[in-house]
């Protein structure tokens, strides 16, 4: 079983990462997911490059003085957040919607070992794009439960507001 540690708003990586240290003593295998949208990420993904981490764009209102505000920004500082990540020798977990973003990671992902990384999207969103995806690479299919749920799932829409036609879409076609 593999365990990643969620990272919530920038006031929590610091001691989220802590955490992980402190895990990783025990249990090297656990991950942890880096929103691409934080300044300070692209340093974080450089220490984190050899071992499991998931890059997410971010989905909280930050200042703007420790996270990227534009979409291009965000954009930009996902990309290279995610070449660092192919580039090491670590796991990492592609979690975008964004075709864009999963064209790119694709392209990249074709210099590493098959199983040595995966796509990651939430259930609903892009389902024929999971398909597609799944039968050339490791596609993770994630469901937001618990007490929270609701809120995690409005978090993931609100990154990107494209998200939600997605999940219409699917929702309506079923």
């Amino acid at each position: 079983m593999t365990v990643t540690l969620d990272m919530e708003d920038h006031t929590t990586v610091d001691s989220t990462l802590e955490i992980l240290g402190k895990l990783r003593v025990d249990f090297p295998w656990v991950g942890v997911a880096v929103q691409a949208m934080l300044r300070r990420s692209e340093g974080d993904l450089r220490e984190l490059a050899g071992s499991r981490v998931r890059l997410v764009k971010g989905a909280y209102a930050e200042p703007v003085s420790v996270a990227f505000q534009s979409r291009r920004e965000i954009d930009l500082a996902y990309v290279r957040g995610l070449r660092t990540l192919m580039g090491g020798d670590g796991y990492p977990m592609i979690a975008t919607h964004d075709p864009r973003i999963v064209e790119i990671a694709s392209v990249l992902a074709g210099e590493r070992a098959p199983g040595s990384y995966e796509f990651q999207m939430l259930y609903g969103v892009r389902s024929a794009e999971q398909r597609r995806l799944a039968r050339r690479h490791r596609m993770r299919v994630y469901v937001p439960y618990g007490v929270d749920w609701y809120g995690y799932f409005m978090r993931r829409l609100a990154e990107r507001p494209a998200n939600l036609a997605f999940f219409l879409r699917s929702f309506v076609s079923r």
